[in-house]
């Protein structure tokens, strides 16, 4: 067969079984609920380690300053995903007061 036949499906398989292994594995098994109550917590970790850099450096420098636009626009969208937990209306508030914040700076 063709070389790029084997490249793609040698890629599907490294991309599926890390996906589909723990999927098998762990349903047969019952996992205790302290491990299941931590797990609802990884979701949250990974957003505030993806966020948590972008909203406080500016140029590998920490920034927490009324300079620093992200983080202003953050404060309202954080509370408006608190109070009405609304993804929507949260992303079109930050766009809006990013612009702004991003125009007037």
């Amino acid at each position: 067969m063709d070389k790029t036949f084997w490249i793609i499906f040698g890629m599907a398989v490294v991309t599926y079984l890390p996906r589909a292994l723990p999927i098998l594995v762990l349903s047969k098994i019952r996992l205790p609920e302290a491990f299941v109550r931590w797990l609802g917590f990884v979701p949250a970790s990974v957003l505030a380690a993806l966020l948590g850099p972008e909203l406080l450096l500016d140029k590998d420098q920490m920034a927490v300053g009324l300079d620093n636009y992200k983080l202003l626009a953050a404060l309202p969208c954080f509370w408006v995903a608190v109070k009405t937990k609304n993804m929507v209306l949260t992303i079109l508030l930050g766009l809006a007061v990013a612009t702004v914040l991003y125009l007037w700076t």
